[in-house]
């Protein structure tokens, strides 16, 4: 990943310091006392580390998660900092040096100081990114968006929750399937809301007004939850951030065993092991070898994450696929805001797919979209047809508005960006917002595209590009304008969350936004311009991929 993102990580641990000279608070959960601490310049309190599950280790190793609503016997409990981060290898989006472990399972609360028990404020529940093999809650400080939801008047509190990632959150093969234990990440997400619905109150927080939001891998456990019936009783809203439940091309559990047989092998230290029988090992496994097995079995699947969700059938967590499931209603219509950044698909190009010909971009979409429901004959078709739709000319391709400048590269490399960002982001979004305003959800829908100065040209508004606005990372450094738009984007979210509009009044003077309902517009977010258009760029391309969704296992 470039190194922008690094910067951008690093400054969030930073911007909003911890005070330890402050009076301890404390919240009394059950029977056990809970100290946090306390940021008094920015009138927040933080809660570390809290538990919501039992040590997913030994037998619970690769096993579904074992709820621990309660700290008891324990009669006091040290809140103060971030637990362990789970798992994972290295990755620029988490600082080296951070503690890792299997025993993760835990979350964060950050509130208003001196919150009363019966205060009863909207929560806000972030479940991060990070292709779903890295991540963590400790480069997301929320202090300055609670500090927010205060100086607007309509307070709020905020929950971050780890979870399993790469081969211990995802396994994959027939004998995963067979144990049950598919898809553990989002069941620890799952696990979470629900550790929030039995004790958020004792920090001041309401259980009936939860939105989950998320951005990324965030937005799509975000989604996939969304789409099962019992996301109703968990949460009242959810917000979409770069990602919808068609982001992650779905495919059962068999699609990615040779790289799962690869990754148990590797951290078993042998060479004998068959897919039916990975667990026995594993499970003993030391745990200082599953990264290094976990990047065995990526480079055995090149170009592509092999721990992934996947269909895990009519009981499972992701039964069927997105486009499968809105077609015949989502079940629950939970309002919910969706959108995305102008130039999603530069970062993802970048980071992983040859784009010197057209031959490569054939051949990077077909192995990613391979095996198809509808075959290898309607696949190979339909990536014909996108390359029509996606010429090869500078001018139309991503990032966007840069006219015929390759920066240096092939010009398959705009191409390449224009083609995954809509097939995989800005389509589905397109798709999902029309389908459910059409069933009558309530949604409302964005597109972020202010410049980005700081990143490299090539980049342009790229993939993450809208967190720092959205936590507070941008100051009167950046200039008016910028800082402006980062208190109106943290305004539409936080009354979002409050009364389920991001038009409340409170705060920052901004424009209407209008719910995406007959006239499909968006708010575009722009520190110049932040406006209502018409979501209808590109609109023969995004009509074909969305027509075409069964096809590209979305």
């Amino acid at each position: 990943m470039p190194g922008p993102v690094r910067m951008f990580v690093l400054s969030l641990l930073s911007f909003a310091p911890w005070s330890c000279g402050a009076d301890a608070p404390q919240v009394q959960l059950g029977s056990t006392l809970v100290t946090g601490r306390a940021t008094p310049a920015l009138q927040t309190e933080f809660f570390g580390g809290i538990p919501y599950a039992e040590p997913p280790v030994g037998n619970l190793r690769l096993a579904r998660p074992v709820p621990k609503f309660s700290l008891a016997p324990a009669s006091t409990f040290d809140a103060t900092d971030f637990g362990a981060s789970c798992i994972q290898t290295a990755s620029p989006f988490v600082p080296a040096g951070l503690p890792m472990s299997e025993d993760c399972l835990t979350l964060n609360v950050f509130r208003p100081a001196g919150l009363a028990a019966d205060a009863a404020v909207p929560v806000l529940a972030w479940i991060f990114g990070g292709s779903f093999f890295t991540g963590t809650t400790v480069t997301f400080n929320a202090s300055e968006l609670v500090f927010r939801s205060i100086t607007r008047g309509t307070p709020i509190i905020y929950v971050s929750l780890n979870y399993r990632l790469g081969p211990l959150g995802f396994p994959q093969g027939s004998e995963a399937a067979s144990r049950g234990v598919l898809n553990l990440g989002l069941r620890d997400q799952t696990l979470a809301l629900e550790w929030v619905q039995h004790n958020i109150a004792a920090f001041g927080g309401d259980p009936t007004k939860v939105t989950v939001f998320g951005q990324s891998a965030g937005a799509i456990s975000v989604g996939l939850l969304y789409l099962n019936d019992n996301f109703a009783s968990l949460a009242r809203a959810a917000i979409f951030q770069s990602s919808q439940p068609g982001t992650t091309v779905l495919f059962d559990a068999n699609r990615s065993a040779p790289q799962w047989l690869v990754f148990a092998n590797f951290a078993c230290g042998t060479t004998n092991l068959t897919i039916d029988d990975t667990f026995s090992c594993l499970l003993s496994a030391s745990a200082d070898d599953i990264p290094a097995g976990e990047e065995a079995g990526v480079t055995a699947m090149v170009g592509e994450f092999p721990f992934f969700p996947v269909l895990d059938g009519p009981a499972g967590i992701v039964s069927t696929l997105p486009s499968v499931r809105l077609s015949g209603g989502a079940g629950n219509n939970v309002p919910f805001m969706s959108g995305s950044v102008l130039d999603d698909g530069t970062l993802f190009v970048a980071a992983s797919v040859g784009t010197n010909s057209s031959d490569q971009i054939v051949a990077q979409i077909n192995a990613s979209f391979t095996p198809s429901p509808g075959g290898a004959p309607a696949l190979a078709n339909a990536i014909g047809t996108l390359l029509e739709l996606y010429p090869d000319d500078p001018a139309l391709g991503c990032p966007f508005g840069t006219g015929n400048n390759t920066f240096g590269f092939s010009s398959e490399y705009k191409r390449a960006a224009a083609l995954l960002g809509d097939l995989l982001i800005q389509a589905p979004r397109r798709s999902w917002s029309q389908t459910a305003s059409q069933q009558g959800t309530t949604v409302y829908s964005y597109l972020f595209t202010d410049p980005q100065p700081e990143n490299p040209d090539f980049l342009g508004v790229m993939h993450t590009s809208e967190l720092a606005y959205f936590y507070g990372g941008i100051s009167a450094a950046n200039g008016a304008d910028t800082l402006a738009l980062s208190e109106m984007m943290q305004d539409y979210w936080i009354s979002f969350a409050v009364s389920l509009d991001p038009n409340d009044g409170n705060g920052s003077d901004r424009p209407s936004w209008e719910e995406y309902s007959v006239a499909q517009r968006v708010i575009q977010l722009n520190s110049t311009s932040t406006m209502m258009i018409a979501d209808d760029f590109r609109q023969q391309q995004m009509s074909f991929i969305s027509d075409n969704a069964l096809l590209f296992s979305q």
